[in-house]
């Protein structure tokens, strides 16, 4: 599930490539896995180490590491903006992709954030590496997304923000996906529910009657 997942993102970020200037980075972990990525995302998606091995500033640990290294080398590459964006969400709608990259195209520092339904985010995107909105977060927690608002704050960050979504972690957002009708359509995600015969829960209604 996790390949459809992934390689249903690249082909979202490739679709909204063909009205912004989007290019698409997978970034992974560990070194020497690449070959593994390459085969689900395809031989247009530039890979990036994000092991969070490299040097980092005090009070960014754990995830933040890994999230951090690739802000910085996506944006070493000599672009505007970056983003990172979850996996975990097959069915982001592209215009919230859209609606990213036109944020970070306009003149004036900011960042845009995409805050999920557990707490987390999908999405940050940032014109700098920002170190501050990845130090001292409490990563895989309901917290994520309103301690990087924080960071923010202490930096004067203006962040503007887009709809909430979701990512799929548990049975109850994987129902969530089997039921999604609004977002992308994420064929190869569909693909999977379909051979796994995952159906949507049916829905139980009572009729209050009246006796004779």
């Amino acid at each position: 599930m996790s390949a459809a997942f992934l390689r249903d993102t690249i082909d979202n970020i490739t679709l909204a490539g063909r009205s912004a200037p989007i290019e698409a980075y997978a970034a992974y972990s560990p070194f020497g896995s690449e070959q593994l990525l390459r085969a689900h995302v395809g031989s247009s998606t530039k890979l990036l180490l994000a092991d969070g091995n490299a040097p980092m500033p005090d009070g960014v640990e754990g995830f933040g590491r890994c999230l951090l290294q690739a802000m910085q080398d996506i944006l070493a590459e000599g672009h505007t903006a970056a983003c990172l964006l979850s996996s975990d969400c097959p069915s982001l709608p592209t215009r919230l992709l859209l609606e990213a990259a036109e944020i970070l195209l306009a003149p004036g520092e900011r960042g845009v954030l995409g805050a999920a339904r557990d707490g987390g985010y999908y999405l940050l995107g940032l014109k700098m590496p920002h170190a501050q909105l990845f130090r001292n977060i409490a990563w895989s927690t309901s917290s994520v997304a309103d301690e990087t608002r924080d960071r923010a704050r202490e930096i004067g960050l203006e962040l503007k923000e887009l709809d909430i979504w979701y990512d799929v972690d548990d049975a109850a957002s994987l129902e969530i996906l089997i039921e999604e009708r609004e977002g992308y359509a994420a064929p190869r995600t569909k693909e999977i529910i379909a051979l796994f015969g995952l159906q949507p829960q049916p829905r139980f209604q009572t009729q209050l009657g009246r006796s004779a």
